[in-house]
């Protein structure tokens, strides 16, 4: 009889296991809790218990920011080619394809113009989901486009950055982008138009080294990771010991290169703000 028993109870709890979805809950990387999934997501992905501030994809920061169905996406028509015939493990195209099935999205960065609070802007988010937000020709001639159209009709420009840099398979074209968004840049600065650069976790080379340092107002997530280089090659390069949490958005607001640390929670209306104060 307890065999039978022990048996039944088995079977119950195999049940009860199964019938729990799974990827309901998840561990907090920061603080080590279990947080229910559905409550991060509906904290904007935030941790509920630290404020950590997880990675998030184009479209659920255009969904965070924009008002309600102003998002219209431009330059959609752009394709990425495969000039130098690139191939690691796998080939260029092959690689594009097998992110664009994973993604749903046909590259790294989302533009387009839209209201943020009644403000009309010009929007720009890269994808850190779509091989990690690398910039290729693609993404940089979005970038560019998005610019040069806030540049005509005098409206502010803002771009979201998450990315890992300058996309390899594209070696000297994809650097060519740093160029080419900051002379737009340049251009947009000239005619008196605002830029607003957003920089979050975690933005580094070539995009760190390029337009995402050419604000006139620099805003960064809490504890985001920016910078050029890793710590390793730094050091390296150097020969010096580096500086506890060096490139955190919170050591770079020490030091004057980002103006403000900003939650997520409070980021759209900081943006409205901003534009405001600007007199755009």
């Amino acid at each position: 009889m307890t065999q039978i028993e022990t048996k039944a109870e088995h079977q119950i709890k195999q049940a009860g296991r199964r019938s729990v979805p799974e990827g309901l809950w998840l561990r907090c990387p920061s603080c080590a809790q279990m947080i229910y999934r559905r409550q991060m997501e509906s904290n904007l992905h935030v941790c509920p218990e630290c404020a950590h501030h997880f990675r998030i994809s184009a479209a659920e920061r255009i969904k965070q920011l924009v008002d309600p169905d102003t998002f219209i996406p431009m330059f959609t028509e752009l394709r990425c080619k495969d000039p130098l015939k690139f191939t690691d493990l796998k080939s260029y195209p092959e690689r594009l394809k097998r992110e664009q099935i994973k993604t749903g999205q046909l590259e790294g960065c989302q533009a387009g113009k839209c209201f943020i609070k009644g403000r009309p802007t010009m929007l720009a988010c890269l994808d850190l989901t779509f091989m990690m937000g690398s910039m290729g020709s693609v993404v940089g001639e979005k970038l560019t486009r998005t610019i040069e159209y806030a540049t005509e009709h005098n409206l502010p420009v803002i771009i979201v950055s998450c990315s890992g840099g300058a996309r390899m398979q594209e070696a000297g074209l994809s650097l060519m982008q740093m160029a080419k968004t900051s002379a737009a840049l340049a251009r947009h600065d000239d005619s008196g138009g605002l830029f607003i650069s957003v920089m979050t976790d975690p933005t580094t080379g070539g995009v760190t080294a390029s337009f995402a340092m050419l604000g006139d107002f620099h805003l960064a997530e809490p504890k985001a990771l920016i910078g050029f280089a890793g710590p390793r090659v730094i050091r390296q390069t150097i020969r010096q010991d580096l500086p506890e949490g060096f490139q955190t958005s919170e050591f770079l607001r020490e030091r004057g290169m980002v103006d403000r640390v900003v939650h997520r929670h409070e980021l759209r209306s900081e943006l409205a703000r901003l534009i405001d104060y600007a007199g755009k």
